[in-house]
């Protein structure tokens, strides 16, 4: 909300919640909703308020996966140690007898095909960033905004940086990336 305040209309600014909410409650095979995502998130209660406003009939529960982040920015996945982790989390009482589970974080991905073997083909896995990327690329079509031309580099502009972050950049990427920092707080 801060940088809407900040920025105005000057730069569209899109949440990465409202497109997965959009796709949840535009099925009708999902009644009962899985979130797992940072304590932030699921303290906000965002997901199930916003699936509530579309659908209140659908169940959602939710956990806090405070460790999988970490986890993850360490490169601990597809080992014993995400795989006890991941085990751990979703076998919570708070996750049983759901028929989808939203990954509600952007690191989430990562570990997608654990998770999926963790619940075999019994509940779809519902993969924010696939959702998010057509709904930005809709957005963008609709501004006149999209660039297909492939042959350009890619630019990659950061508000902060750490090491760790731009560790992770390497893990979504597979490649090296070169983070460009930018000030957008006065």
């Amino acid at each position: 909300h801060d940088l809407k305040l900040f920025l105005g209309t000057q730069i569209p600014i899109y949440s990465v919640i409202d497109p997965v909410v959009e796709y949840m409650t535009a099925s009708n095979q999902f009644k009962n909703m899985g979130v797992i995502a940072t304590r932030a998130t699921i303290n906000s209660n965002v997901y199930a308020e916003k699936i509530h406003l579309q659908k209140p009939e659908i169940n959602v529960k939710s956990l806090a996966t405070p460790l999988l982040v970490p986890m993850i920015e360490e490169g601990f996945f597809n080992d014993q140690i995400s795989s006890t982790l991941i085990h751990t989390y979703l076998s919570d009482p708070v996750l049983q007898r759901i028929d989808s589970l939203i990954l509600g974080c952007t690191h989430y991905p990562l570990i997608r095909n654990e998770i999926a073997a963790y619940y075999q083909p019994e509940i779809s896995i519902i993969d924010n960033t696939e959702i998010v990327a057509k709904h930005l690329q809709k957005e963008l079509k609709r501004m006149n905004l999209l660039n297909d031309d492939e042959s350009q580099p890619h630019r990659f502009y950061v508000s902060d940086f750490t090491d760790s972050f731009e560790k992770s950049t390497q893990l979504f990427f597979g490649q090296q990336i070169e983070l460009q920092l930018r000030q957008i707080w006065d």
